[in-house]
């Protein structure tokens, strides 16, 4: 004879199971489902060049991640970039925004300097100030041939 209780218990097992899965899957994957984007703001930054950057690249003040990249188009040869900054984080007119990797051959991120204006960069706005990633096969390349200047 079969025994409902075990059936029971392995049933409420996978179901377990399937829910820790579906919980890591969420948050390995970063996946927002609650949709607040209320607490964030966008701003643009137009660099000449944003070699290894990508959609949903980290946005960071100090190494601590404050937003995202959202977009990035090609607008008169310029590389426009969308980011979303969370809505406590004040951008000054004057801030920094340059592209730095994670190490010799991390993956790109954007890090921003802060600045020290009173005037603070509104809801839509732009960075002015930008620093286009190092081309580290150029560098390497004038190193390597005595062409450093």
């Amino acid at each position: 004879m079969k025994k409902p209780g075990v059936e029971i218990a392995v049933g409420i097992f996978i179901i377990a199971g399937l829910l820790c899965l579906a919980y890591i899957s969420i948050y390995l994957g970063k996946i927002n489902l609650l949709g607040t984007g209320n607490d964030t703001y966008k701003v643009k930054a137009v660099f000449s060049s944003v070699t290894g950057l990508k959609k949903d690249t980290d946005v960071k003040i100090a190494g601590v991640n404050v937003g995202k990249v959202t977009n990035i188009t090609l607008d008169n040869y310029a590389a426009v970039v969308t980011m979303k900054i969370l809505n406590e984080i004040k951008l000054h007119d004057d801030c920094i925004a340059s592209i730095n990797t994670m190490g010799l051959l991390g993956d790109a991120y954007v890090e921003i300097s802060p600045g020290g204006s009173d005037v603070i960069i509104v809801p839509g706005g732009r960075i002015r100030e930008t620093e286009p990633p190092i081309d580290l096969k150029k560098l390497i390349g004038n190193i390597a041939f005595g062409k450093i200047e």
